[in-house]
């Protein structure tokens, strides 16, 4: 599926190939703290089929619990996380994420990772009061 994406203020933007059965949902802590939330949707491309368009993201890297370096990206002025990759100039994928897309309606997770870090109160959400819009 061919995708677009930009950050929050636009200053970033890019295309992709997403084959949506590989749309995943990751609860490790790194993800938790970098999301902000509870976990993080994301979905891993080659990185033949990502395309920036637009600006240059800010790059740092990070030692993942798995031991791996991975170089997280994002937006320098608006702080939207892009995607993460191999700590390497050609890295051979890209773990892009779902917020920043257009299609982000479309690319449900397929599986779910690092669940031993899972929040407990992130594994059901049914019985929270719900609204269309903010609360009153």
């Amino acid at each position: 599926m061919k995708v677009q994406g930009a950050c929050h203020c636009g200053q970033i933007t890019y295309e992709a190939d997403v084959d949506p059965e590989k749309v995943g949902l990751c609860s490790c802590s790194d993800c938790q703290v970098l999301s902000g939330s509870a976990y993080r949707v994301s979905a891993t491309v080659p990185a033949s089929s990502f395309l920036l368009l637009t600006g240059t993201p800010k790059v740092y890297v990070k030692t993942a619990e798995s031991g791996k370096r991975r170089r997280q990206s994002f937006c320098g002025h608006c702080g939207t996380s892009i995607s993460s990759s191999a700590d390497s100039d050609a890295p051979p994928s890209y773990t892009l994420r779902i917020g920043p897309m257009a299609q982000r309606a479309l690319l449900p997770p397929r599986r779910r990772v690092w669940c031993r870090s899972a929040l407990a109160w992130s594994e059901d959400l049914r019985g929270l009061p719900a609204f269309d819009k903010g609360a009153p």
